[in-house]
């Protein structure tokens, strides 16, 4: 998935404590001149972001992209949360959007990166976990990072 000249530019870390993810997908954006320009400068916050489905489309909404510095005056820039429209396959957007209705899942992106010069999104339907269960996942997480750690002192011996 990571070849030599994707850059990621912006993750979502808190996605993966706070959502059980199901299913991943590869989208394209749809983005002005400026916004690209920002991207490139790691100019935006992803953790507030999610996705809806509208009339057939899939739209990213709470995507923050700040202003490029360099643009010109007013009317140059763009709108920073303005709703920034997915690129996916007309299959999956249905896909998407029947288990977002029938399962009450969540579209949440899990990071946001270049690949051969163009902008991409890792978007993931995700369930929300519940307290317990975030405790329970961090305790299995850490229960599995101690047998690792005697595994490798006892193959160091």
């Amino acid at each position: 998935m990571s070849e030599a000249n994707d850059r990621t530019v912006a993750t979502n870390r808190r996605a993966r404590h706070a959502f059980d993810l199901l299913d991943t997908w590869e989208a394209g954006l749809v983005l002005r001149g400026s916004e690209v320009k920002s991207l490139r400068d790691a100019k935006v916050q992803i953790t507030e972001s999610f996705g809806r489905p509208e009339n057939g489309e899939i739209w990213l909404l709470g995507l923050h992209i700040s202003p490029y510095s360099m643009s010109g005056g007013e009317g140059m820039g763009h709108d920073p949360d303005r709703p920034r429209k997915l690129l996916l396959h007309r299959a999956e957007i249905r896909r998407i959007t029947e288990r977002m209705n029938l399962e009450g899942l969540s579209l949440i992106p899990l990071r946001l990166y270049f690949k051969a010069g163009h902008a991409k999104v890792e978007i993931a339907l995700a369930r929300g976990r519940k307290l317990h269960d975030k405790r329970q996942a961090l305790a299995r997480r850490e229960a599995d990072r101690e047998a690792d750690r005697a595994m490798a002192r006892s193959r160091r011996r």
